[in-house]
C-alpha cells in the first residue's frame, strides 16, 4: 500500500517532486551553458584586446632573423609574394599536421609567387632543425622568441598562421586547429590579386 499525502488527493506528489528536480537540473544546465558561453565571449574579447585582431589589414611587423641554415631571413625581401607566416613548435600536434601541407603548397604555388616562412617557437634550435629535416621543409625556418611573438599580437597558442598579401599587408589570421581548405582558398584568392 502506498502512502498518499493529504494535500494531494490524487497521489501525484512524488511525480511533482521528480518534475521539480528535473526542472532544477535543467535550470542548472542552462545556467552552466550561459556561463560557458559568457566565458567564450570573454576569451574572444581578451584575444581582441591583446592586439591579435588588430594586425588584420595592416602592414605585417618586420621580421629580420637568420634561418636555421644560417641565411638571412627578412620579411621585407618577400614583397611581391603572398606569404604564409607560420608560428609553430615541435611539441605542437596541430603544427605537425599542417606543416606537410605547407610543404605541398610551397611546391605547388611557389612558382605563382607564394612563400611559406616558418617561425619555430621552440627554445632549442636543435629540435627545430631535427624536425625541419625529418619533414623535409622546403621553406625557410627561423627561431622565434617572446619579442617577435609580441610583434604579432602575442603568440599565446600554436599554431598561429598569417596570410600576408603581395604588399606586405596581413589579410588573414588562423589560430589553433585551422581548416586547411579555408587557408588554401584564401591564399589562392590572394595569388590572383596584383
Amino acid at each position: 500500500m502506498s502512502a498518499v499525502v493529504k494535500d494531494d488527493p490524487r497521489g501525484l506528489q512524488p511525480a511533482r517532486r521528480f518534475a521539480a528536480i528535473g526542472t532544477r537540473a535543467a535550470n542548472r544546465r542552462f545556467l552552466l551553458a550561459g556561463l560557458l558561453l559568457g566565458a567564450c565571449f570573454a576569451a574572444i574579447g581578451a584575444q581582441t584586446a591583446s592586439g591579435t585582431e588588430s594586425l588584420l589589414n595592416k602592414k605585417a611587423p618586420e621580421i629580420t632573423r637568420t634561418d636555421l641554415n644560417g641565411r638571412p631571413l627578412d620579411l621585407a625581401s618577400f614583397r611581391g609574394k603572398v606569404v604564409l607566416l607560420d608560428f609553430w613548435a615541435t611539441w605542437c600536434a596541430s603544427c605537425l599536421v599542417e606543416m606537410p601541407r605547407f610543404v605541398q603548397w610551397q611546391r605547388q604555388y611557389g612558382p605563382q609567387g607564394f612563400e611559406v616562412i616558418g617561425i619555430s617557437m621552440d627554445d632549442d634550435p636543435a629540435l627545430a632543425r631535427k624536425l625541419s629535416a625529418k619533414l623535409r621543409l622546403n621553406y625557410p625556418v627561423a627561431m622565434g622568441d617572446d619579442k617577435l611573438g609580441e610583434l604579432y599580437g602575442g603568440v599565446l597558442g600554436l599554431p598561429l598562421t598569417y596570410l600576408i598579401d603581395r604588399n606586405g599587408v596581413v589579410r588573414a589570421q588562423f589560430q589553433g586547429d585551422a581548416n586547411l581548405k579555408t587557408i588554401e582558398m584564401q591564399l589562392k584568392a590572394l595569388l590572383v590579386q596584383p
